[in-house]
């Protein structure tokens, strides 16, 4: 496969230095949109993330390769070349490769490229164009700076597992890691906007992205209760602190998710569930009021939910245009309507694999630049030739083989 002219990135050089979720997620998303992304490895190892299954991709004789579902998940449309930067011959290698770079994207901890003359300080004056990102879990300033940082330990100390979990229960983490996800995502949209800025200068910079500050970040309106109250935002479970109802309710057969945004909605509701007469009690008339008298409607709203089966409130209710909705399982998700109709299940061959391989899909939908799917997650080294012959020019020589 080769790259198509058709991205919005096409042209744009990627040199990729980060292993894990947090990097990889962000120079996805920047090779989805057509950017050439080179992931430089460590030769014979890989990405970390290579060896953390199972499960792992399944070769011809049903046996495990090298390349596991958390590799997949981050590493499409990427080249792979295999460089040893702690020895000179890798050092001066990378560096070449850092002169054709537009962008280069690295998640060490604070001071480790520095080491090996790699880090912003030692590059920004030979390369003034350079968009440098850098992923840690804490930034390049403030006390926590030297730390490593890992995803778990940030959702604990950004107090995003304050807020999840059952009210009375240990505070919980997200399923994913979102801290990294989202570190990825803000990564990307710093990366863009240092590439218009040079697109008006011609100046590069450093984009300083922390797994820490993106947890914060992201607290949003549940951060912004305490902010505004002085009170640190209650945890509501599968509820809502300042919505009701907007929560998890079982079905006489199985649980739903009715998220009840205004009072009209809320009208609706009770008039599908026999109980017009709610919207008349002030108690619960008005939102705030729902929200100061919880105790009291989530239990009659549960009662009457419970009466009839989970099919039953998701006709009635989309019928009204009160939003509701089952709670998937991961299977359930990938056969749901909607999502096959929007391609979030993708397939892409894979030389390891006899079979197509299945990944998840891009969610960015642009009319003239569509996202494509060039690149397969790469074996280890295995597009060094390539990507010496397309970055510097060099005949084919075996490299990475």
């Amino acid at each position: 496969m080769t790259d198509s002219p058709a991205g919005a990135l096409a042209g744009l050089k990627v040199l990729d230095l980060t292993r894990v979720l947090a990097g990889p997620s962000a120079t996805q998303i920047l090779g989805d949109l057509g950017a050439d992304v080179v992931k430089v490895e460590r030769p014979g190892v890989g990405d970390d993330t290579r060896k953390w299954g199972p499960p792992f991709l399944k070769d011809a004789d049903g046996a495990d390769t090298t390349e596991s579902a958390y590799y997949l998940s981050a590493n499409r449309n990427k080249r792979s070349i295999a460089i040893d930067f702690t020895q000179e011959d890798g050092r001066v290698l990378l560096r070449r490769l850092v002169a054709q770079a537009d962008v280069l994207v690295e998640n060490y901890k604070l001071g480790d490229l520095a080491r090996y003359g790699f880090g912003y300080d030692d590059l920004k004056d030979e390369f003034p164009g350079l968009i440098y990102c850098s992923i840690t879990g804490f930034g390049q300033t403030g006390p926590y700076a030297p730390r490593a940082g890992y995803d778990y330990l940030v959702q604990a100390m950004g107090g995003i597992m304050s807020l999840t979990g059952p009210i009375d229960g240990e505070p919980m983490k997200v399923g994913v890691a979102i801290a990294d996800l989202m570190t990825g995502t803000y990564a990307t949209v710093g990366i863009l906007a240092a590439l218009d800025h040079r697109r008006r200068t011609g100046r590069g910079q450093m984009v300083d992205m922390a797994l820490l500050d993106t947890q914060v970040a992201w607290l949003s309106n549940a951060g912004q209760y305490y902010l505004t109250s002085g009170v640190p935002t209650p945890r509501t479970g599968n509820g809502h602190p300042t919505i009701v109802p907007y929560q998890a309710f079982r079905a006489s057969d199985e649980y739903l998710i009715l998220a009840v945004g205004n009072d009209s909605q809320f009208a609706k509701f009770c008039e599908v569930a026999g109980r017009p007469d709610l919207p008349a009690d002030p108690r619960f008339a008005t939102n705030q009021a729902r929200v100061r008298n919880r105790e009291v409607l989530v239990p009659i709203i549960a009662g009457l939910i419970a009466e009839k089966p989970r099919g039953h409130w998701l006709e009635a209710l989309e019928a009204r245009q009160v939003p509701c909705g089952p709670i998937n399982t991961i299977d359930q998700v990938f056969t749901d309507p909607q999502v096959v109709a929007r391609g979030m299940r993708i397939e892409m061959a894979h030389p390891l694999a006899p079979d197509p391989v299945a990944l998840i899909g891009s969610p960015i939908r642009l009319s003239e630049t569509p996202v494509t799917y060039r690149h397969a997650p790469p074996v280890c080294g295995a597009d060094g030739d390539a990507v010496l012959r397309d970055w510097l020019g060099e005949p084919e020589s075996g490299f990475g083989r």
